[in-house]
């Protein structure tokens, strides 16, 4: 793929858009494409930016947005294995050992769609404020679309440290790197800071605009950046705004925070929404790629929970851990979990399990269809987080007594009344806590793609992740995709240790 590629679709290309009017009484984000539109003149009225926008949260829903396709980024962490049958996803299972290159497909697909998605953002920031429209909504299109290039940007710089910066629709083919701090003082912070001051809370969207970005969405996608780098006053103040909002509550049973049935509940604060049918008709594949193999046929099978996570849970008597694992022969939704029957139910090494056939329960989708799992909605940001984090940066900040109700209430909800197990945290030692708060983080939301960035921010990727094949100045960071380092003639260079 050369640079043309890589930013911009061009100009004889089509955009896909997603669909509806302005007023549509259907959720704007599960409605199928219906559109394309030729670049050019477009976007030009009102309703074509409502499109122009909309295309944007299409490709969140996309399957290669998510690390090319496959959840690598739990698989790479240590609350989950490649799953799936034992010779399918060989491709990926470098990723799982620690062992992938610049050349595997998945890191190049997820590059490439966070580019395309970026310059989906651009046209939208650059073409939106000369369109003559109601002024209120058209300050809101340019939010959301700046809230989303954050989104994507955030996940570049994270995923690949210093990546060329687009800010344009039609950019230069000379394109380097830009250094990490450049993007972030340049475009991450100042467009969560502009959406933050612009976007309407979640109680003024109407039902069916949910899944819109909010200004509690840019408030806590700030944060979790800010998060990861350290600055923590601001992860503080950020949080405490969501908190004091109002806006957001946690489900009162964690098994419910996930199920189809309770979509845009009360602790999502960011969410991409999917209908139970492929791509083309509004479905996102990252809950199939992870469904239960065999029967029923829900999926791949993709990102099985690891065991020694499970033993943990176990050990800890967890009540998390079946709302979060799907057993075989377990029942849900009147479904048995039968499995595949060409994978193990059981691994050992040395007569130990490593590993055993379940699967991810919190991509659930009901029913025995593979197409059905397109439908779950995929939770970017819970609520659940925003109060991990308030309660890491005020440890951080030295107010750890301060931090305790915080993060207790995480474990209040989880042992679900029952005051035998999950015991509140009491200690004040700022070590002790710190350690206490990132493994309420590895309980509460594995398999949510956070875990492995948890370690690498806090330092401990090697620690816990070198027996896997973590390489401490190599793994932070994922290789640039080989082929946009050929095609760049030396302007892009690789990340160390590739």
């Amino acid at each position: 793929m050369n640079t043309t590629r890589l930013y911009k679709i061009g100009s004889a290309a089509l955009i896909c858009v997603m669909m509806s009017s302005v007023g549509c009484s259907d959720d704007f984000l599960t409605q199928p494409p219906r559109a394309s539109l030729t670049v050019g003149s477009f976007p030009s009225t009102e309703q074509d930016a409502v499109l122009a926008t909309n295309a944007i949260y299409n490709i969140t829903r996309t399957w290669q947005i998510a690390t090319g396709g496959f959840p690598l980024l739990d698989m790479m962490a240590d609350d989950a294995v490649k799953g799936s049958n034992p010779t399918d996803g060989i491709a990926i299972s470098v990723y799982d050992k620690f062992e992938h290159t610049a050349s595997e497909g998945s890191t190049e697909r997820w590059y490439k769609t966070l580019y395309e998605a970026v310059r989906r953002t651009n046209l939208v920031i650059n073409e939106v404020p000369s369109i003559e429209m109601d002024a209120a909504l058209q300050d809101r299109l340019i939010g959301e679309a700046r809230y989303l290039r954050a989104y994507f940007y955030a996940d570049l710089v994270r995923g690949f440290g210093a990546v060329p910066m687009v800010t344009v629709t039609e950019p230069s083919l000379d394109l380097g790197r830009t250094e990490v701090d450049v993007i972030l003082n340049e475009i991450i912070y100042p467009d969560l800071e502009f959406a933050i001051s612009i976007l309407p809370e979640r109680s003024e969207y109407p039902a069916e605009e949910l899944g819109r970005a909010t200004r509690g969405a840019a408030l806590s996608l700030l944060a979790r950046v800010k998060l990861y780098y350290g600055e923590y006053e601001d992860v503080r103040d950020l949080t405490d705004q969501v908190i004091s909002s109002g806006e957001y509550d946690l489900v009162d049973d964690y098994a419910e925070v996930f199920i189809s049935t309770n979509e845009h509940n009360e602790e999502s604060i960011f969410e991409i929404s999917a209908l139970p049918d492929n791509f083309a008709n509004g479905g996102n594949q990252y809950g199939n790629t992870q469904g239960v193999r065999g029967t029923p046929n829900k999926g791949w099978g993709f990102c099985r929970p690891a065991y020694v996570w499970i033993d943990e849970m176990q050990d800890n008597v967890d009540p998390r851990l079946d709302p979060t694992v799907l057993f075989l022969n377990e029942v849900i939704d009147g479904i048995t979990i039968r499995g595949d029957g060409s994978t193990p139910d059981t691994t050992r090494e040395n007569g130990a399990i490593v590993e055993i056939e379940c699967y991810n329960q919190k991509v659930w989708f009901p029913g025995t269809d593979s197409r059905e799992s397109f439908g779950h909605n995929r939770r970017i940001i819970r609520y659940a987080d925003v109060l991990l984090m308030h309660a890491e940066a005020l440890n951080e900040l030295g107010q750890s007594a301060a931090a305790l109700p915080y993060v207790n209430q995480i474990r209040e909800r989880a042992r679900g009344g029952d005051s035998n197990t999950l015991p509140d945290i009491t200690t004040t030692d700022q070590a002790d806590l710190r350690a206490a708060i990132a493994e309420e983080r590895y309980y509460e939301l594995a398999l949510e793609g956070l875990r492995y960035w948890d370690l690498v921010r806090t330092d401990r990727a090697e620690e816990v992740l070198g027996p896997l094949g973590f390489i401490r100045g190599k793994h932070e960071l994922f290789p640039i995709p080989q082929s946009e380092i050929d095609i760049s003639e030396g302007r892009i260079d690789q990340n160390p240790g590739y």
